[in-house]
């Protein structure tokens, strides 16, 4: 009888370990992180002071928890110091330039029936020294579709605009490498998907494909931004090559309907229509994708052996 029960249990326990690791495996897919990656990271953010470089590499190996991406991405994106003690005081003159700003834009009387996406894009523009009565907010594309992007990340206009700030200015950095992220995305789809690659060269659309427009603005606006922040995530955390992958798997994603474009318009309407399901299946196949390149940094990383 006892030989029974122990075999009874040893199946209840086996089953109740495969439905747990069914359940990690499956969270893993969705996006969220199990316990002990959150228990991680809780355990970094508490350290004195907080250590940048194990930040930094959290953000790459893992995708960061919701409720912890918005001090998770002021501390790497500079808009907090390392120092902890510091918080409170910087946090209200963070508070405090954003008021200036507002005040300022409103007594300029430009922000009189603007949406509030395009008050933060005037407020950018104020900050740094090009806001004209005439001003364009269209020549800012990457940073409009961004503050949109982040206005659903993130609850307080505050955190939205500071954020959306230090990302778009992180982009500007790299901005120098776009021809040669460009030039990576070809060979990496040629490589990945050659039949595609030589359709996409024979109808012309390859080369006018707008790389740039998409990198300038990270995929918002493009990928569902649900799912947008595990790509973000990495470029925070100093790998914006995530950019080449998540390229190459749109493209391969839409293989059957871009088989069928015969112009650059069809093509990138196709781009601009990616469900909310295919933008899931993409995010994940580009982060493994990337991992299995070596997770690269930048285009000039050479992929691990």
């Amino acid at each position: 009888m006892n030989v029974f029960v122990d075999h009874v249990l040893r199946i209840v326990l086996k089953m109740a370990i495969d439905e747990r690791n069914f359940r990690s495996t499956y969270y893993e897919k969705v996006g969220f992180k199990s316990v002990e990656e959150k228990r991680s990271l809780e355990i970094l953010l508490k350290e004195k002071p907080l250590d940048l470089s194990k930040l930094k590499q959290f953000c790459l190996r893992f995708g960061v928890p919701a409720a912890h991406r918005n001090l998770v991405w002021k501390l790497l994106l500079g808009i907090l110091p390392l120092q902890e003690k510091c918080h409170e005081f910087v946090t209200e003159q963070r508070k405090e330039e954003y008021s200036n700003l507002i005040h300022a834009l409103n007594v300029l009387r430009i922000t009189k029936d603007l949406p509030k996406s395009k008050v933060f894009v005037a407020m950018w523009l104020l900050q740094n020294g090009k806001l004209r009565f005439e001003s364009s907010y269209e020549d800012e594309r990457g940073l409009f579709a961004i503050i949109k992007s982040m206005m659903f990340h993130f609850e307080y206009d505050v955190d939205v605009y500071l954020l959306a700030k230090a990302f778009y200015e992180t982009v500007q950095k790299f901005q120098c490498e776009f021809p040669k992220l460009i030039e990576a995305t070809h060979a990496l789809l040629e490589k990945e998907e050659c039949k595609l690659y030589k359709h996409l060269c024979k109808i012309e659309a390859l080369d006018s494909l707008p790389l740039e427009s998409w990198f300038d603005c990270c995929f918002a606006g493009i990928l569902n931004d649900m799912v947008l922040g595990r790509i973000w995530d990495k470029i925070v955390g100093g790998s914006y090559k995530i950019l080449v992958y998540t390229t190459v798997v749109i493209l391969t994603s839409l293989k059957h309907k871009l088989m069928r474009c015969s112009s650059l318009d069809d093509v990138v309407q196709s781009v601009n229509n990616i469900s909310e399901e295919l933008a899931e299946v993409i995010v994940n196949k580009s982060l493994e994708l990337w991992q299995q390149q070596g997770s690269p940094l930048t285009v000039y990383d050479k992929p691990k052996p």
